[in-house]
């Protein structure tokens, strides 16, 4: 071999060593991290601590909006509004918080991606639908009951002024949440198949070509 191969060589094999260095793979946990199924559940950890904020951002806001000064009706109106929301944010930490388990079946699939997106979008419109029809209802009742004309502004207080209908919203609002929840689990349905035709497609194929 020549001083020229020799010290190409030496070169190339001097690279690889400098590749195993820390300069190189300092960022490797994180990549590796973000090229595993796990990704996903950052989403799962992030909704069901959001439920936890919910109604702490909630009283706060009231708090900071003088609600304390708004007389005694209101007050009593949005304390029981307050429960209701917190219960809907309960159930919807439980949910978020169940669910990052199905991703731990999705490891043997080829589409991980795909399929995670679809358990994410399926628990999303489950939690927005209970918690709108939890809301809806129970809010609803509250502010009919106890503030009657004025039930609107309860429901901007809380952040949910698309369900201001006044004494319709107790029914309507499990309606809505039924649907939204119906809908999402639909559209997640189809992200399923689209994964199950393309892997099973791609296993057909990998099986014609062994058998060749």
């Amino acid at each position: 071999m020549s001083d020229t191969e020799t010290q190409a060589g030496g070169g190339e094999s001097g690279f690889n060593q400098m590749t195993k260095s820390p300069l190189f793979n300092f960022s490797k946990p994180y990549l590796d991290f973000i090229g595993k199924e796990k990704i996903f559940s950052i989403v799962y950890y992030v909704m069901a601590g959001l439920n936890l904020l919910i109604p702490i951002g909630i009283l706060i806001g009231a708090i900071s909006g003088h609600i304390l000064d708004a007389g005694g009706k209101m007050i009593i109106a949005f304390f029981f509004s307050w429960i209701v929301v917190s219960f809907a944010c309960l159930i919807g930490f439980q949910l978020w918080w169940d669910r990052r388990r199905k991703l731990e079946t999705l490891t043997t699939c080829e589409f991980v991606a795909t399929q995670s997106f679809s358990e994410i979008a399926q628990t999303f419109g489950e939690w927005l639908g209970t918690f709108v029809g939890i809301v809806g209802a129970g809010v609803g009742l509250i502010a009919t009951v106890i503030l009657g004309r004025e039930s609107s502004y309860l429901f901007s207080m809380i952040g949910m002024e698309f369900l201001s209908m006044g004494a319709v919203v107790i029914i309507m609002g499990p309606i809505m949440g039924f649907f939204i929840i119906v809908i999402s689990r639909f559209l997640a349905e189809q992200l399923r198949i689209f994964a199950a035709l393309a892997n099973n497609t791609k296993e057909i194929a990998v099986n014609i070509k062994d058998n060749k």
